[in-house]
């Protein structure tokens, strides 16, 4: 079954060109046009308003329904990377400077270790092992 993933508003590139598009119907397009034939367009004015009051809504609802939810980037991380318990096992590296953890595989032929997802808390521990289906992980220093 193939997901097909909808992009959303506050992704980097697609709230920026619907941004920039109300910013040049509200005030750019009517500014040149009011400079040069002294002329004021209250519909472009208009239209440019709707558009980013429109975006600020749609952005508003998205942020309110990923509150508190998975992260995005979580809901297909089984997928990104896939786990091969044949040849990989389970690890959590912790930085004996920092004390960061770092949650991921590691090969056991040659050692290759692929990070999956930062560990700051209990929670992501458990998150870790829940989208895996892991009982333990090992912990390496």
């Amino acid at each position: 079954m193939i997901k097909k993933e909808i992009p959303k508003i506050n992704t980097i590139n697609y709230g920026n060109k619907w941004l920039g598009f109300g910013l040049l119907l509200a005030v750019v397009i009517p500014g040149i046009v009011w400079l040069i034939f002294h002329v004021f367009l209250w519909w472009l004015c208009a239209a440019g308003v709707v558009s980013l009051v429109a975006f600020l809504i749609i952005f508003i609802l998205e942020m309110w329904q990923d509150n508190s939810k998975i992260p995005y980037y979580e809901r297909t991380l089984s997928e990104k990377i896939p786990y091969d318990s044949e040849n990989q096992y389970a690890v959590i590296r912790v930085s004996i400077c920092t004390g960061e953890k770092v949650a991921g595989f590691k090969n056991y032929n040659d050692a290759h270790f692929t990070e999956v997802m930062l560990i700051r808390n209990v929670q992501d521990e458990k998150r870790f092992k829940e989208i895996y289906g892991l009982d333990e992980v090992k912990v390496e220093y």
